[in-house]
């Protein structure tokens, strides 16, 4: 030992001796949240635990998605982007900072919502979690005939060629061109274009041939006698606007319905006259179904069918991408199996040369039948996924992350869950939580506040009426508590002693949509059916697919309303129309007035009610109109009153309170009253009419599109998860409506896994055992109560714990 080694160890020993402090680092063990005012939060200020399981509970509209997704979620993401260059940033969206006076003790948020994911026909289960690309590697590497890199096995890269020359500057005015070719393969089947279906157009659908143009012969949405787009049609000169389309020449059809864009001048304008075919295919057929609105998406229903591509049968792979195989399967093959038999065949894949990526294939496949979406395959449309289905698909690639004490968001994890699959997505939250890190879930099923190590129940009630911070602490103390939450935490709704006598029945036979294998069943009409079974057990294959969907039919499916800050109650639900011309009526002026989207809106902010200032990288500042003061109409129009009440003033009224407005009295509007009563039965009579739609909840949304369908005209109600972020006092309420429809001579056919639902149901028709080719065959038919007596199925099982029996 040297002389100076000698001297530190002595010293140590000499030093005194202290036990070690807490580390200051082990101080941040909170995220600390002080006055929160997002959307309806009312000062908020609490306290969440890290590295626990902490649910947030409370009636849909209390502010729960305020507080954990727009405010905790929303800034730990702005923190994040402003960390990047301001030459990144703005590439960025601009997060505006959340209304909030402290939020302390972030850490990095991952958040996995419920909203659908894009319906982009080129858009699958693979190219979504990235399990296409990892097979397409290992096709390029092992398969025979070997046709090329990845890319020659995409549907989404065409082959291309070319050829041409290239100029080359030698300097000193001398130049030298050289021949240059390109060619790329791809996977792509022409004849679709990746799509998989080829659509065929009904021309009966779009116009009457036995009327000329000048007779406006067309049948197509906006396509007007007096409108430019038949004008550019009728003047274009190819045609003689007096003769019937019927008796055109085999060029005069041609032209009218494929020629090629050309140049045309009309009354001295130059405009282009393109061929009908070709231009409803840029401006409706490009488009995806669901933005459009009512009316055209009934057209294209209407006038277009969707077939199997005869080229590809349906595998969006060209020819040689098919052809090329590892033992006996393509890569169509392997994604058109079930995720769990494709894990297996991956299994018995042994080839050291490509390990890494079989390692990471396999493991994303497991993960797939880990999370119960083994049922699924590769090629299926991720458009098609229902709201609980997508959720999961996006939690695949946290599940095998090395990453820690990370923030995860989940809103309502177990839609769509039968409750045999509770129990496996609660054990994988309980493994994020496990490896250190903090997971904030929204959820309002008993089973899965059952776990939290922290509950944080908001309330008391919905919109105005909630905001604040009713209890946090356990479960037991929750129950304790007397809140909403804690008084109906225990609720189970009894089995039906007596059920209504059906008034006929809906045969349907030999259902083999999707996984449905040949099933007869008659479902019986004039009382309430459920229709429930696991997770891809054939469900809606058999509700949606064999059912038909004439005009006695009306389907409320699980499909996210659509809207921008402009868009409110009062417009979605067509609710404004009445209105507006109640205004105009009792005022001698013109509907478009009381819009602001139209001619009432106010000059300044242009009907917005706030002014944005944009800042480039910084967030964009919006501040309340100075001119209408956030009323979005121009000050001319709020002099015209109806009832006592300017136009602005009504749309700032909560649903009951216009429902008595526009009930009784000198406003009385019956077409208006008739829907706020709708509204009002759904349980949204808390709502503004005038709130922006992006303000609303999951659950507030899925009830108002339930308002809307409701004044459909129809017998038969098709209803697909209606409990959907609904609290378990709301799905009380629910059940009411439920019955009303019944009674007033409606038959209603509900497809559920909420056990209060299937409880309440006079007939329920459980589909199984299994998901996938285990499922799709009825496993029973029956009253509730017989389910419960038999407990032959899981549902059975399950209800019977449910109601204590």
């Amino acid at each position: 030992m040297t002389k100076a080694t000698r001297t530190r160890t002595q010293a140590r020993s000499q030093a005194p001796s202290q036990s070690p402090g807490p580390h200051a680092a082990d101080s941040h063990d909170l995220i600390r949240v002080h006055g929160a005012r997002e959307n309806n939060l009312k000062d908020v200020s609490i306290e969440i635990p890290k590295r626990r399981l902490t649910v947030f509970t409370g009636v849909s509209g209390s502010g729960k998605s305020s507080l954990v997704f727009d405010t905790i979620a929303a800034e730990s993401q702005r923190l994040i982007n402003e960390t990047y260059s301001a030459f990144l940033q703005g590439f960025m969206p601009n997060l505006a900072r959340p209304e909030v006076d402290v939020l302390d003790g972030l850490t990095t948020a991952i958040t996995v919502d419920q909203q659908r994911m894009g319906s982009d026909p080129r858009s699958t289960v693979g190219t979504a979690t990235d399990a296409n690309a990892m097979l397409r590697i290992l096709f390029s590497r092992l398969g025979q005939p070997h046709i090329g890199p990845p890319g020659a096995y995409s549907f989404n890269v065409a082959s291309v060629s070319a050829s041409g020359g290239l100029t080359v500057d030698r300097g000193a005015d001398k130049t030298k061109t050289e021949k240059v070719t390109f060619s790329r393969t791809g996977g792509m089947c022409t004849h679709c274009e990746g799509r998989g279906t080829v659509s065929d157009i009904d021309l009966t659908q779009l116009f009457d041939d036995s009327r000329s143009l000048s007779e406006d012969p067309f049948t197509i949405p906006t396509y007007t006698g007096d409108g430019w787009v038949v004008r550019v049609i009728a003047e274009s000169g190819f045609f003689d606007k007096e003769k019937p389309i019927r008796e055109y020449t085999k060029k005069e059809r041609h032209d009218f319905l494929y020629r090629e864009p050309t140049k045309v001048k009309i009354n001295g304008v130059n405009l282009t006259y393109e061929g009908l075919i070709p231009k409803l295919q840029k401006s409706f057929l490009s488009k995806d179904r669901e933005s459009m609105q009512p009316h055209i998406r009934a057209f294209v229903d209407r006038a277009v069918t969707f077939t199997e591509c005869p080229e590809c049968d349906g595998t969006r792979l060209s020819e040689p991408a098919r052809s090329s195989r590892i033992g006996k399967v393509s890569i169509a093959d392997a994604c058109a199996m079930e995720i769990r038999d494709l894990a297996g065949w991956v299994r018995g894949i042994e080839e050291p040369s490509v390990a890494p990526l079989l390692a990471k294939l396999r493991h994303t496949l497991d993960s797939f039948v880990e999370i119960g979406l083994g049922y699924l395959s590769l090629d299926r449309a991720s458009g098609t996924l229902s709201g609980g289905e997508a959720q999961r698909t996006k939690m695949i690639r946290h599940l095998g992350s090395s990453l820690t004490d990370v923030t995860y968001v989940f809103d309502e994890p177990t839609i769509g869950l039968h409750p045999h699959d509770i129990a496996r997505m609660n054990n994988l939250l309980l493994r994020l939580r496990d490896k250190g890190n903090t997971v904030l879930v929204v959820e309002h099923k008993p089973e899965t506040i059952a776990i939290a190590d922290h509950v944080v129940d908001l309330g008391p009630g919905a919109g105005t009426a909630g905001g604040t911070v009713c209890f946090e602490g356990t479960l037991e103390g929750l129950r304790a508590s007397g809140t909403v939450t804690g008084r109906h935490l225990d609720d189970r709704a009894a089995v039906k002693g007596t059920v209504r006598k059906p008034t006929g029945t809906l045969e349907i036979r030999r259902a083999t949509a999707n996984n449905l294998q040949d099933v007869d069943v008659d479902i019986p009409l004039g009382v309430l059916t459920v229709v429930t079974g696991v997770a891809g057990s054939g469900k809606s294959s058999l509700v949606h697919g064999s059912i038909p969907t004439d005009e006695g039919v009306v389907s409320v499916d699980q499909t996210p309303i659509r809207g921008s800050r402009r868009s409110n109650p009062a417009t979605y639900t067509g609710l404004a129309d009445p209105i507006r011309k109640a205004f105009a009526k009792a005022n001698g002026v013109k509907p478009a007035l009381f819009s602001a989207n139209s001619e009432g809106a106010c000059p300044t902010c242009n009907g917005a009610g706030v002014i944005y200032t944009d800042l480039a990288i910084m967030q964009s500042v919006a501040a309340p109109c100075e001119e209408c003061e956030g009323k979005r109409f121009e000050a001319s129009v709020l002099e015209y009153r109806f009832g006592g009440r300017d136009i602005s003033e009504v749309l700032a009224m909560p649903v009951t309170e216009a429902e008595e407005f526009f009930g009784t009295g000198e406003a009385r509007t019956p077409a208006a009253h008739k829907i706020l009563e709708r509204m009002a039965d759904v349980g949204l009579g808390y709502l503004t009419l005038g709130q922006p739609l992006t303000t609303l909840s999951g659950g507030e949304r899925q009830r108002l599109k339930l308002a809307t369908r409701m004044g459909d005209k129809g017998g038969v109600y098709v209803l697909d998860e209606p409990t959907t972020g609904l609290h378990l006092a709301d799905v009380e309420q629910l059940l009411g409506l439920l019955d009303r429809l019944v009674d007033s001579g409606k038959s209603v056919i509900v497809i559920e896994h909420h056990q209060a639902v299937m409880a309440h149901a006079d007939w329920i028709i459980d589909l199984g055992p299994g998901a996938g080719h285990d499922g799709g065959r009825v496993v029973f038919e029956g009253t509730p109560a017989a389910l419960v007596a038999a407990r032959s199925t899981l549902t059975g099982e399950h209800l019977a714990a449910y109601v204590g029996a």
